[in-house]
């Protein structure tokens, strides 16, 4: 029996997951056979291995602008907090969201490649509800969550600190 592999989750035949069952009857309905059939067992799990790092500077440059305007008190990527944001502010349970804006399907500049397009649509369709579902689990923590469009950091930068002062001060 083939297992075949998405990112860092265990998808296809077998699948063991953040929410398993949910999602792979989502699979099975939007996947020929319910698995990626035109992937080989070696390209899924060479991929599987693939940890994003391309977010690494738009993430530094956030950070760096956070220290520049002297806010303090935040950890980045703290283990023990749902979703590990790119960006966690402890005394005021503020959780910050980096999206690239291809991997997180921006409504603004994200699309689905032609090559492949299935596998896409569905990965990415998938990233974003394992984003609501984050989203849904820290607001119950009483979490607030604020997320940043890869394009808003490298745009406008300032104006997204300036938000995020205005959310500490309410």
């Amino acid at each position: 029996m083939a297992v075949y592999y998405l990112s860092t989750y265990n998808i296809g035949l077998k699948l063991r997951t953040f929410r398993g069952k949910e999602i792979e009857k989502k699979l099975k309905k939007l996947l020929p056979n319910g698995h990626f059939s035109n992937v080989s067992i070696t390209r899924s799990r060479t991929m599987s291995k693939i940890r994003g790092h391309n977010n690494a500077t738009t993430e530094k440059r956030f950070r760096f602008s956070l220290v520049g305007h002297g806010i303090k008190g935040w950890a980045i990527q703290p283990k023990d907090i749902i979703g590990k944001p790119d960006i966690y502010f402890n005394r005021k349970k503020i959780a910050v969201f980096l999206d690239g804006c291809f991997w997180h399907g921006c409504p603004k500049c994200g699309h689905y490649p032609k090559t492949n397009s299935k596998f896409w649509k569905t990965k990415i369709l998938r990233n974003k509800e394992r984003d609501n579902e984050k989203r849904r689990l820290l607001k119950k923590k009483g979490i607030k969550v604020v997320r940043y469009w890869e394009h808003q950091i490298i745009n406008d930068l300032d104006r997204c600190i300036s938000k995020l002062s205005e959310i500490f001060n309410r």
